[in-house]
């Protein structure tokens, strides 16, 4: 009974093992190599699948999505024969499981040793200062390489980036002082653009106040001429159409007379013989008004000799107290 017990049991067990043998579930986005007897026989995709145990057998299985694949340093020598040290990264995809299985022992460790040998020959042609300014047209190339290489494969290259391009210690020195001395350089044309924008600007804003300046003299110089030109022109029609006689304008120009006789400078000033006869006449008509004084001249008398001097002396009065001697 007992025997017949052990046997139920490891029937059962063969027949869970032989079950879950043949029995294969694939994730999404992976795939899976059957072997029958060693040799392929098809891809298992995704899904719940069915394989005869024993007989066939799952070789490989392959991640569909893109990967990323990252690589150490690599050092390479540039044309003019300096070593920089290179990081980069694959973008692929395998898109034939069959391929990437049996085409090439090891699909990763191919594409990392094409990637550095291609990087080599596109570096080797460039020199340091193409290679640091030229990350577009290696990453180009580098695809365009390893994409026709691994097409056989079962492999797309989608994107090769550089991650890293390092050059030697000195030549890092080199470069961070070449770029201190240009941007010190750019610098200095900018504070003397600057400084030659700000005397321009200052000059035209001087040049502007003074035309300014100049018209606003000019506008009130016109118009402190036409004023005196009004003034003179009404005073000139006042005296006209009042017509004014001899003694009036005599009045006046002896009104003006301690104006013209104001200031320091002025030492010494003439009365037109003109006026004499004006002021003969002013004395005559204030002669009657005037008292008399015995011992006095008449005050007719007195404007008379004002206006002509004493003998012998020419007509212009002298002011003694601003006479230097």
């Amino acid at each position: 009974m007992d025997t017949v017990i052990i046997v139920l049991v490891l029937v059962a067990v063969l027949v869970f093992v032989m079950l879950l043998r043949t029995i294969q579930v694939i994730p999404q986005a992976q795939a899976a190599i059957v072997e029958r007897f060693g040799r392929y026989t098809r891809t298992l995709n995704a899904g719940l699948n069915i394989v005869v145990p024993f007989i066939d057998t799952i070789r490989n299985r392959l991640d569909l999505r893109e990967q990323v694949q990252p690589f150490p340093p690599q050092p390479v020598i540039t044309q003019d024969n300096l070593v920089v040290n290179i990081d980069t990264v694959i973008y692929f995809q395998v898109t034939d499981p069959r391929a990437a299985t049996y085409e090439v022992q090891s699909y990763l460790q191919a594409i990392e040793q094409l990637t550095i040998t291609t990087l080599r020959n596109i570096i080797g042609s460039m020199d340091l200062e193409s290679t640091l300014t030229s990350r577009e047209t290696i990453n180009a190339g580098l695809r365009g390489v390893l994409d026709e290489a691994t097409g056989k494969w079962g492999i797309r290259v989608n994107r090769v980036e550089l991650k890293a391009i390092e050059p030697p210690t000195s030549i890092q020195d080199s470069m961070e002082k070449q770029m201190r001395a240009d941007r010190d350089k750019r610098a200095a044309i900018l504070q003397a653009e600057g400084e030659r924008q700000s005397a321009i600007l200052k000059a035209e804003g001087q040049k502007q106040a003074d035309v300014l300046k100049a018209e606003g003299e000019a506008q009130a110089a016109v118009l402190r001429a036409d004023g005196e030109a009004a003034a003179i022109r009404t005073v000139f029609e006042a005296i006209h159409s009042g017509d004014a006689d001899q003694k009036v304008l005599a009045y006046k120009y002896l009104e003006t007379l301690p104006q013209m006789a104001q200031g320091d400078a002025n030492k010494l000033w003439i009365i037109p013989s003109e006026v004499s006869d004006a002021i003969k006449g002013v004395g005559g008509a204030f002669q009657g008004l005037a008292p008399k004084i015995p011992g006095s001249p008449a005050p007719a008398d007195a404007a008379v000799k004002a206006a002509n001097g004493s003998p012998g002396v020419d007509r212009r009065t002298e002011r003694p107290e601003l006479d230097p001697e």
